[in-house]
């Protein structure tokens, strides 16, 4: 006999399944994927981490929209891209190869998005934006400034400026639906 008002154990174990789905576990992987990028120096190693984490970021998407959504993914998958973002550029930054200046410019939308999102919530008019083009390709940037970095590119220059570039883009649409967000009546 259960207790009244206690759910039934497939109950528990549904909610468990939609927590822990494909798409979740995808997104984390990025995690411990950021930790081996820090660990391993030899840049055929980290290439394939930066291969892996690029993949994992390609398929959660795809997974999440062909399977189904959680509410946990929603927050996992913007953490993971944070956390693995901002320890391959820390090592980067670390090795000299671009200036700290030029490595803010790639991380801008990494940095901005969240500040604004806090400020949306200390408004009392909490917004975030669906995946975007200009926030796609901001992505693309990022994993190719990192794989030229590798492959001692001299395009690495060239593309973390283009990366900047299109974090402002992406920044400036970003602002752009806020703003209209913002004039919206509040529900």
């Amino acid at each position: 006999m259960m207790a009244e008002g206690m759910p039934r154990p497939e109950v528990r174990q549904d909610r468990a399944a939609r927590v822990w789905t494909i798409a979740n576990l995808l997104s984390a992987s990025r995690i411990p994927l950021a930790f081996l990028f820090v660990a391993f120096e030899a840049p055929g190693i980290r290439l394939a981490v930066l291969a892996g984490a690029a993949l994992s970021d390609l398929l959660d998407g795809w997974t999440a929209r062909r399977f189904g959504s959680s509410s946990l993914g929603a927050k996992v998958d913007p953490i993971a891209d944070k956390i693995f973002s901002l320890s391959a550029f820390s090592v980067l930054t670390l090795s000299g190869a671009l200036t700290p200046f030029e490595v803010l410019g790639v991380l801008l939308r990494d940095i901005l998005t969240p500040v604004g999102y806090l400020a949306s919530v200390v408004a009392r008019r909490p917004f975030t934006t669906p995946a975007r083009a200009g926030g796609k390709a901001v992505t693309v940037g990022q994993a190719l400034t990192l794989a030229a970095w590798l492959l001692e590119s001299p395009l690495l220059r060239p593309l973390a400026w283009a990366t900047a570039a299109m974090a402002l883009y992406a920044l400036a649409d970003y602002g752009r639906l806020a703003v209209q967000h913002a004039q919206q009546p509040p529900e």
